[in-house]
């Protein structure tokens, strides 16, 4: 089910490419749903080069979208407090969304050990990226600072993803010879990768269930 709904994701927006989709979908990426941005930028980026969108406006969406999806995960972590996200994190909701305790755990630990660094240093943590805001916002780490560290850390990644994509552009002929599969290629990928989380989350969240009940 899951796969089968990222893939329509993925169709939906690669047919439906504009700032708008691209500051959506980055905003979802930078929450607690697993969307990789990897299939958000390069692609818009793409676009760009073609003469369709701007470079400039493609990057500008992407990390306008990265951090409202911080800044919700922030005020979320911030309003419910440490106890009630952690209550949170055992149940089926947070699991299908890949949040299990351990997850949470390792954010926090990162967050503790590199301190407010560690929401810029966090946005290129594969795992961690997503939720580095939530130990911010249980942590009540200044907006400001908070804010800025998280701009730098996915403005940055989001100038290499759109670099990446604008001048795979000079590689046209290439890609248009083999656009289909290698476009089949990375919707698989991404759906293995969506499963294999997946799975992981629930197998974690099913394991710590059983030993809380004993």
């Amino acid at each position: 089910m899951i796969s089968e709904l990222f893939s329509s994701v993925t169709s939906w927006y690669l047919d439906h490419i504009n700032y708008v989709t691209v500051t959506l979908l980055m905003g979802i990426e930078s929450s607690f749903i697993p969307f990789p941005s990897e299939i958000v930028v390069p692609p818009a980026a793409y676009k760009a080069a073609q003469g369709t969108l701007n470079a400039g406006g493609v990057f500008c969406a992407a990390t306008a979208g990265a951090l409202m999806g911080a800044f919700f995960n922030y005020c979320f972590a911030l309003l419910l407090g440490r106890r009630v996200l952690y209550r949170l994190a055992n149940t089926r909701i947070s699991h299908f969304f890949l949040i299990t305790r351990e997850s949470l755990e390792k954010a926090e630990a990162y967050f503790i050990k590199h301190g407010r660094s560690s929401t810029f240093i966090g946005r290129f943590v594969p795992a961690i990226r997503q939720l580095i805001s939530l130990p911010a916002g249980i942590a009540r780490m200044d907006l400001k600072q908070f804010l800025l560290y998280t701009a730098l850390g996915s403005g940055i990644w989001n100038l290499i993803l759109t670099a990446l994509g604008y001048f795979l552009y000079s590689r046209k002929e290439l890609l248009e010879r083999y656009y289909s599969r290698i476009s089949i290629f990375f919707l698989l990928c991404g759906v293995a990768f969506v499963g294999y989380m997946l799975y992981n989350g629930l197998k974690k969240g099913k394991a710590q269930t059983g030993t809380t009940t004993r």
